[in-house]
């Protein structure tokens, strides 16, 4: 019997394409005015673990949290990009319209781009 690890076992089949930091920056761009806890619902989080990533969200540049009366409000920095390095010329702002359901404020691709490939701005054009 060999050893379990990431790629064995019962981890294997437990995988996901999105990571929690960015299910939290898709439910904000859903509505900016979210609820920390409404957050941790839908993404079978904890509020402690949604306020951490909200924080290395707001911390790295890619939201900003302003007060509304009792509640916070997020907005999405325009232009933020892909941590990896394999996608760091690419704009998050097309793939987090994408997946939220919201119109995209790129423009639409030129005729040197292909359906699902980034447009020269670094924006995923929509599908």
């Amino acid at each position: 019997m060999g050893v379990e690890n990431e790629h064995t076992g019962s981890r294997r089949n437990h995988w996901t394409f999105l990571t929690n930091h960015a299910r939290v920056l898709i439910a904000i761009a859903r509505d900016p005015g979210v609820r920390l806890r409404d957050i941790a619902a839908g993404c079978d989080l904890t509020e402690r673990t949604v306020q951490a990533i909200v924080t290395d969200l707001e911390t790295d540049g890619y939201l900003t949290r302003t007060r509304d009366g009792r509640r916070n409000r997020y907005a999405i920095a325009p232009g933020a990009r892909f941590r990896h390095p394999a996608e760091s010329g690419l704009e998050i702002a097309g793939l987090l319209a994408y997946l939220a359901g919201t119109p995209t404020a790129t423009a639409p691709p030129g005729p040197d781009s292909a359906p699902g490939l980034p447009d020269g701005d670094g924006a995923l054009p929509r599908l």
